[in-house]
């Protein structure tokens, strides 16, 4: 008796990379965002650190004309 493989499902196989190539992109989006956030941090301690006031980003409103 020889033994059969099982068939090589195609499919199965690309749902598979589909969800790994999903997480694998997320898990870089996570990466940069978070080196993003630290930068940010970094800069507002950094002037802190150096005794300044008003450090925090101060955002403008948009004016409608």
């Amino acid at each position: 008796m020889t033994k059969s493989e099982p068939p090589d499902n195609e499919g199965n196989r690309a749902v598979e990379n589909a969800v790994m190539l999903g997480f694998f992109v997320v898990l870089v989006a996570a990466g940069i965002w978070l080196l993003g956030s630290m930068a940010d941090i970094r800069k507002t301690q950094d002037c802190a650190a150096q005794g300044r006031r008003n450090c925090a980003t101060i955002e403008n409103p948009a004016r409608s004309h």
